[in-house]
């Protein structure tokens, strides 16, 4: 009679590797992550309460909230509306140059921020392809707000739709084509079938894009001009005061940016939470189905 084979044994590290593994990787996160957002607040709060309201509340600093805040309201909602339509279509219908959409998707990440720039000034610029007819008709995008919110729009499209398409490819189509052979029209199988199995993915991409666009720097630098009071975003007030050595005043800001980097971060979290819970109740509900049928079949 032969022997049982002994268990395999467990493939574990020791643990004097976990905890040095573990100890970098936190050294790693407090020096490059948790130190420097710890010295912002400080630096902006050194010199009291009265000094960062002053300074966050001055009007070039309020113009520069404002514009942030105006040009993510109309960058987000517009990459929300590309990103549904580019994973819809690439992920629900078959039709010739698929492939080349979803590389242009992924162009912002390949392409440098201030190079995206430079192509809406070559575009738009006063002495640009498109430049001497914007100027006939009053028109102005380079150094206003337009091309602020087409630099901005440009770097920050691939989010919502990078992470719809691998949640719809993995759906696939059986919801739509039984909600269509049911009577369902379009309009009808997107609002009911297809938009709640992935609200939370559409809203961890929102997050993601909002999050990108209101600390772009790069392209929006090239095409705003930096106009104080006009063009300057947050990011771009921020360089300025530093520069001109109003430390105070440029860390209060950077302070804002930051805990509104933060505030993203926890609702990143949030939705992490609610995605993870929800697809555990689904894979258990699926588990459930096909134990019932398995004792029905065995009955």
């Amino acid at each position: 009679m032969m022997a049982a084979p002994n268990p395999p044994r467990a493939l574990t590290e020791p643990p004097i590797v976990r905890w040095l593994l573990t100890t970098l990787a936190l050294a790693f996160l407090g020096l490059f992550l948790v130190v420097p957002l710890v010295s912002v607040f400080h630096e902006a709060l050194r010199q009291g309460l009265a000094v960062y309201w002053a300074a966050i509340t001055e009007p070039d600093a309020a113009a520069a909230i404002r514009l942030t805040l105006l040009v993510v309201a109309i960058s987000v909602p517009l990459n929300v509306i590309f990103g549904l339509a580019a994973a819809w279509s690439i992920t629900k219908f078959r039709f010739r140059g698929k492939q080349l959409l979803v590389t242009l998707i992924d162009l912002p990440f390949a392409v440098s921020p201030v190079v995206a720039g430079l192509i809406y000034v070559l575009l738009y610029g006063a002495h640009g392809w498109l430049g001497p007819w914007l100027a006939e008709n009053e028109l102005r995008i380079i150094f206003a707000v337009p091309g602020i919110v087409l630099a901005t729009t440009f770097v920050t499209f691939p989010f919502v739709a990078r992470e719809l398409i691998p949640q719809m490819q993995a759906q696939g189509t059986d919801h739509e084509e039984a909600a269509i052979s049911l009577g369902a029209s379009g309009w009808q199988t997107f609002l009911r079938v297809t938009l709640p199995s992935i609200k939370w993915s559409l809203l961890y991409g929102v997050i993601l894009c909002n999050a990108r666009a209101m600390g772009e720097f790069g392209a929006v630098s090239v095409v705003s001009g930096k106009i104080r009071g006009l063009t300057n975003t947050m990011p771009l007030h921020i360089e300025i005061l530093y520069n001109e050595y109003q430390l105070a005043a440029a860390f209060a800001v950077a302070s804002l940016l930051a805990g509104l980097a933060l505030v993203t971060l926890v609702a990143k979290s949030v939705v992490e939470l609610r995605t993870e819970a929800e697809q555990r109740a689904a894979a258990q509900a699926a588990a459930a189905q096909t134990t019932a049928r398995t004792l029905e079949r065995a009955a």
